[in-house]
């Protein structure tokens, strides 16, 4: 039995190494229309955010301009005070409020029986939340009514706050012991105004 050697011999060599060339050419253009479409999109996206970022510091100018003519207009001269100098600090000194001794005459009207849980200040109306446990020996609304009563007849409280109410009552149950839950609302004499 002979042996029989077969052997492959390519004869296209050449054209295996030009389509060999020209798929490295067609992936190099194609790299290079790829690098600059993203080159061409991120100047594009460059010059966008420099517009919003000019527009955004030209705002910021605009307001500190703003902000500093106010500034200007509330400057006071050395030399003297003008009359509505004068009267800005009188209606300065005019209208506080004096929250310690507030708070202090507040602890003094609260009674072992009731709790203020919270309290507000908003656009002259002092708010305060309170709770107080339900009992069958007490009358709660007389609680609560009492409360407003002293509130009123305490001058540290009532000067500030002429018109005292009572606001919503509701009745809830938490952790299985019944509670009033209260608002009173304590109106400053420039809340009407």
């Amino acid at each position: 039995m002979g042996h029989n050697f077969y052997f492959k011999v390519n004869l296209n060599k050449y054209g295996e190494v030009k389509l060999q060339a020209e798929r490295e050419k067609k992936t190099f253009i194609n790299s290079i229309v790829a690098f600059l479409l993203g080159f061409i999109i991120l100047l594009v996206g460059l010059f966008i955010v420099n517009g919003q970022l000019k527009s955004k510091v030209e705002t910021r100018r605009r307001y500190l301009a703003e902000t500093q003519r106010q500034l200007d207009a509330f400057q006071t001269n050395e030399d003297y005070l003008s009359s509505a100098d004068l009267d800005r600090l009188a209606q300065t000194f005019d209208n506080r409020i004096f929250w310690a001794r507030k708070m202090v005459a507040l602890g003094q009207e609260i009674t072992d029986q009731l709790a203020v849980s919270k309290f507000s200040y908003n656009n002259g109306v002092l708010t305060l939340n309170g709770i107080t446990p339900v009992n069958s020996n007490v009358q709660e609304l007389d609680l609560i009514n009492s409360f407003i009563i002293r509130l009123k007849s305490n001058p540290e409280i009532s000067n500030d706050f002429p018109q005292i109410k009572s606001g919503q009552i509701s009745r809830q149950i938490v952790k299985d012991t019944a509670i009033l839950e209260f608002v009173i609302e304590c109106y400053s004499a420039e809340h009407g105004r």
